[in-house]
């Protein structure tokens, strides 16, 4: 039983590229974001992986990933569940600003708080903790038991629900989590026990 779990965190969006705060706005991929779906695609492709089922957010970058990347595995005809509990981390009142304008508002400290802790939210957001209470609920409910079923899952997502999922499967610290840089379009692929513990771990990157 291959009990096989890859995520990958969508490629670069349009407020990536410009250095805002995203969250939860609906903003569409680069082509460079493109480039970096098709080529994940290409990457799980040469691994000889299939999959039988994918998740993704309600947030069109992730959504657009997961499209390319089954076009380039020739599998388009994979159930598909979208839900926005897998959605980013909501980062409230900075939605929409430039980091650099932020730090200049609030400070380098305050802002790399808000960032980098795990349990300080952004004023009106989220924290990574508060992301984690959303995220790691559906995952156990509805994405974990198939995997240890023995189906072959693909989770397209978000840097902060990935983390909150990377944090449970690799039993991390809030404090551990928040130092793991996750880049745009890099599959992460987990096999797992049967007691959900990690059995293999291997990136695609380069």
């Amino acid at each position: 039983m291959e009990r096989l779990l890859v995520l990958v965190r969508h490629g670069q969006s349009e407020w990536n590229l410009k250095n805002l705060f995203t969250g939860w706005k609906d903003v569409d991929l680069t082509d460079k974001g493109v480039a970096e779906a098709i080529s994940a695609g290409k990457k799980l492709k040469d691994e000889g992986l299939r999959f039988d089922a994918c998740y993704t957010s309600a947030l069109k970058r992730a959504q657009r990933t997961l499209d390319l990347m089954l076009a380039e595995l020739g599998q388009n005809d994979l159930p598909i569940t979208r839900d926005q509990a897998l959605n980013e981390r909501d980062y409230g009142d900075l939605v929409g600003l430039n980091k650099d304008d932020a730090r200049e508002k609030w400070g380098d400290e305050q802002v790399h708080v808000w960032r980098r802790s795990y349990d300080v939210p952004p004023p009106g957001g989220e924290s990574l903790k508060d992301t984690a209470a959303r995220v790691l609920p559906y995952f156990k409910e509805h994405i974990l038991p198939r995997v240890l079923g023995g189906e072959r899952i693909l989770v397209s997502a978000h840097g902060n629900s990935l983390r909150a999922l990377i944090m449970d499967l690799e039993k991390m610290s809030g404090e551990e989590i928040v130092k793991r840089e996750l880049g745009t379009g890099v599959p992460m692929i987990y096999r797992l026990n049967e007691d959900a513990s990690v059995a293999e771990y291997r990136d695609l990157k380069g």
